[in-house]
């Protein structure tokens, strides 16, 4: 997993913008709740937010406060460094933080919850919890007619094909599954889930 991450580094954020790749993809409405979701993350208020798997930093940048961006790839960390300059960066694993209890005032994460199997979500949340009294979830929303965990096929533009776990999700049933929530956004594409 950590090799696919590095080598779409660079074009990562293709699917973010529907450039490269994606640009084809017919996708009504994801500009527009693209806006809501950055809209909703800049909402949330300052604090000490630790950006859990934080990939290039196209959401990071959206955060408030001091910001302490964790991720295991090296050249997502390199990506993200350039679009955050003002954050705190760290490699490491995000089932095992390398933080003390109650360092931070809140855990964000985006799109990585939802390529955790059971027994990682429990650490991660485990982990989470141990770090700050507050988690933000941000992941892909569950559509009409689509299956809520598969194992999809991602292709990158050297060619290379890579199976990854990935589930989607309703507003409230990822706040039922963080144990309660507010839902702070939910759309088409996008959910974000607020657990205290």
């Amino acid at each position: 997993m950590r090799e696919y991450y590095d080598r779409r580094a660079p074009e990562y954020d293709d699917w973010y913008l529907g450039s490269g790749l994606f640009a084809e993809r017919e996708r009504p409405g994801w500009e527009e709740e693209l806006e809501d979701l950055r809209a909703a993350i800049a909402a949330l208020p300052p604090a000490r937010v630790l950006d859990v798997a934080c990939g290039t930093g196209f959401l990071t940048r959206e955060l408030r406060g001091e910001v302490t961006a964790l991720d295991q790839s090296a050249a997502m960390l390199q990506e993200a460094r350039e679009r955050v300059p003002d954050a705190r960066f760290v490699q490491a694993e995000a089932l095992s933080l390398p933080f003390d209890d109650g360092a931070f005032d809140r855990v964000f994460t985006g799109h990585f919850y939802g390529h955790l199997s059971g027994e990682e979500r429990e650490r991660f949340l485990s982990e989470a919890r141990r770090v700050a009294p507050e988690l933000v979830v941000v992941d892909s929303a569950l559509r009409e007619g689509e299956p809520e965990e598969d194992w999809p096929e991602r292709v990158l533009s050297d060619g290379s094909r890579h199976r990854v776990y990935k589930r989607w999700f309703t507003g409230s049933g990822l706040a039922e599954e963080l144990g309660g929530g507010e839902v702070l956004h939910e759309g088409g594409w996008f959910v974000m889930v607020r657990t205290r």
